[in-house]
């Protein structure tokens, strides 16, 4: 176990390792209603998730014409707060997801989550799913600060230096996750599985795996 290429793997948290979409989908549905906007259908914001909430939000608000900022904030704000209080509801590992930091985790491995998500969200829900204490650090989408989130490559730069330092393989589902990984200079595994905003294949990552049964046979094989 010790030829094991990387010594830290990062992972995105909205559809890499964790199924979202059903309380992200509440939360928008709950700031639409207050703004007046139809609902939409929750299976339909998986296309959406990316980049944040705020941007989340702004996708859908935007199909619709738009709003002026002073309009959107409060609409923004209500959402937050109401994820702050239903993040966990139907969010849960995606199945193989614990056997697989287990495994890693038995090679030596560190393990990092870097998401766009707030980190306060991000941490609570992995403590209420009882995986926070799994990883080495948590960055958040505001954790390096406005402009540094992903796709710049602020965040994961940043957890391999909390992590210590050492080789580095990232994992993750979008645009946002490649880019980040490339101007990072570390090796990208996609979801396939997750919320992808392009075909996972034409993401331009280093593999595409259809499962978390697949990622270490992937990892090695980089």
């Amino acid at each position: 176990m010790a030829d094991f290429p990387f010594d830290i793997v990062g992972f995105d948290l909205d559809g890499t390792l964790l199924e979202t979409h059903r309380d992200l989908g509440a939360a928008v549905n709950h700031a639409l209603v207050l703004g007046g906007y139809e609902p939409v259908p929750v299976e339909g914001i998986q296309g959406l998730i990316g980049g944040g909430a705020k941007m989340m939000l702004k996708r859908v608000i935007d199909s619709h014409g738009g709003l002026p900022d002073e309009e959107f904030r409060p609409l923004y704000k209500a959402l937050l707060a109401y994820y702050a209080e239903h993040n966990a509801v139907h969010t849960r590992p995606y199945e193989g997801a614990d056997r697989t930091l287990d495994l890693l985790a038995e090679r030596g491995v560190r393990l990092a989550v870097v998401t766009n998500k707030f980190e306060t969200f991000a941490r609570a829900i992995l403590e209420r799913l009882g995986l926070l204490d799994r990883f080495v650090c948590v960055i958040g989408g505001d954790t390096m600060g406005k402009g540094r989130s992903k796709p710049a490559p602020d965040p994961i730069l940043e957890a391999r230096a909390r992590c210590g330092g050492g080789t580095f393989a990232y994992v993750g589902d979008s645009s946002y996750d490649v880019l980040a990984a490339r101007a990072a200079g570390v090796p990208v595994v996609v979801a396939g599985y997750g919320y992808c905003d392009k075909p996972p294949r034409g993401l331009g990552g280093d593999a595409v795996i259809g499962g978390f049964g697949e990622l270490i046979g992937a990892l090695e094989a980089l």
